[in-house]
């Protein structure tokens, strides 16, 4: 799910402390679920990043 991020948050050209504030989630937070450090985030965190990023649950987990 991590590597999926990465690439949604890259392709909008957002930087992982823009995205973070936006979703207002900790920096380092974001940078372990993109690292796969944190591998279940809460779903909380997870619906925060997908509305942020205009994306679906689905497309993070196909």
């Amino acid at each position: 799910m991590g590597d999926k991020i990465k690439v949604f948050r890259a392709k909008q050209g957002l930087t992982q402390d823009a995205l973070a504030r936006k979703c207002d989630i900790p920096y380092i937070t974001l940078t372990k679920i993109e690292s796969n450090m944190i591998t279940k985030p809460s779903i909380q965190t997870v619906t925060k990043i997908v509305e942020e990023l205009g994306i679906s649950i689905d497309d993070l987990i196909k």
